[in-house]
């Protein structure tokens, strides 16, 4: 961590950073019926209950987390408290209850799942040994609360299991009018949530947390950063999706099959509640403020990447939810609190219609 940042006062994590509406309950109950309702559509369309949003999966990955050594002590917590070595599952997806075309270009979403962690643990989490983190390709969440979610998976239950070709052709404009808008230095985190994300190849891309957690004594934000030479060329690499529907998938095996990469997990502790709120999902953290820095890396070997052994480990008999945690990495926030019964909700049906426990 920089000299810059330690000699800033870090706000550290109290209860009463946390500030709870009136009418969350209604809210997170709304949640829960919205998602549980469009597991179903694709469960009777398909005769399968994927999960409620991240249904398709680009990558499944095996590989290692290293805690890295000598952090100073506002890095040196929870789960990053000393240095140790722990197996770790990866999943990256993208965000829709349908199994799309890949040229619906959409935000991609990577999931890390933390082996065998120690610890105190989040309420209702007591029967859990791992650590989960969910990150996307965009350092902001597209909606400021629990209300804003809500509204945005209204939009996506709505067209859940409708008109896959215009979809495809909406994408395509989307991404068109994606680019003249990057072109003058912009970016619209509207148009890529609706289908104008760039068709480039996901293992290139930074991912972060968007939300905020508890981080031990303080409170910060996550990112996880390609490092290796392989995966830095990769970044804003257009990939082949000409009557490829899974191109993205393939695009993932084809490279981990032969190849190692390596990635960091940085941590952006919070200086200003003001500047960097708990509560409001959509604000970006300056990092002129507080800039990521790093406590851990992540090295994947060569390996399938995707196989329907490892759909059926993975995404059949895994949940990733972010209280899935350590009371030290507790989530914060609004977003993250409606988080709690909805994905929890979602898994329970899944494993239920399936009947597939879920092991992890």
């Amino acid at each position: 961590m920089n000299t810059v940042t330690l000699s800033t006062a870090l706000v550290r994590f109290d209860p009463s950073v946390e500030t709870v509406a009136d009418d969350e309950l209604q809210t997170q109950s709304e949640l829960v019926a919205t998602l549980l309702g469009m597991s179903r559509t694709m469960a009777d369309h398909t005769g399968h209950a994927a999960r409620s949003v991240h249904a398709k999966s680009h990558g499944l990955l095996h590989g290692e987390l290293r805690v890295l050594e000598g952090l100073p002590e506002p890095l040196a917590q929870g789960l990053f408290a000393a240095p140790a070595r722990h197996a770790v599952v990866m999943r990256l997806s993208t965000p829709p209850a349908e199994m799309l075309d890949d040229r619906v270009s959409l935000p991609r979403g990577m999931a890390l799942k933390v082996m065998d962690v120690e610890g105190e643990r989040v309420e209702g989490s007591e029967a859990h040994t791992t650590q989960d983190f969910l990150f996307v390709d965009g350092p902001v969440f597209p909606a400021p609360d629990a209300k804003g979610f809500l509204k945005s998976l209204k939009l996506l239950a709505g067209t859940t299991d409708k008109a896959p070709n215009a979809k495809r052709v909406l994408s395509s404009v989307l991404q068109g009018v994606e680019k003249a808008v990057e072109a003058v230095g912009g970016q619209s985190g509207t148009l890529i949530a609706m289908g104008g994300h760039p068709e480039v190849h996901p293992l290139g891309a930074t991912f972060f947390t968007q939300v905020p957690l508890r981080y031990g004594n303080y409170i910060a934000k996550l990112q996880l950063v390609p490092v290796s030479p392989n995966l830095l060329a990769l970044e804003g690499q257009p990939i082949d999706l000409d009557d490829k529907p899974d191109g993205t998938r393939e695009a993932v095996a084809d490279f981990v099959r032969q190849q190692s990469a390596e990635w960091e997990l940085r941590v952006q502790l919070c200086v200003d509640l003001e500047r960097m709120p708990v509560e409001d999902a959509s604000v970006e953290w300056p990092q002129d403020l507080s800039p990521f820095v790093p406590v851990a890396r992540i090295t994947v070997g060569p390996q399938a990447g995707w196989s329907d052994d490892l759909a059926r480990e993975i995404d059949d008999g895994m949940a990733f939810n972010p209280w899935h945690a350590l009371a030290a990495h507790r989530p914060l926030g609004q977003v993250m609190r409606a988080r709690k019964a909805a994905y929890a909700a979602s898994s329970n049906y899944r494993s239920e219609r399936n009947g597939c426990p879920l092991h992890r």
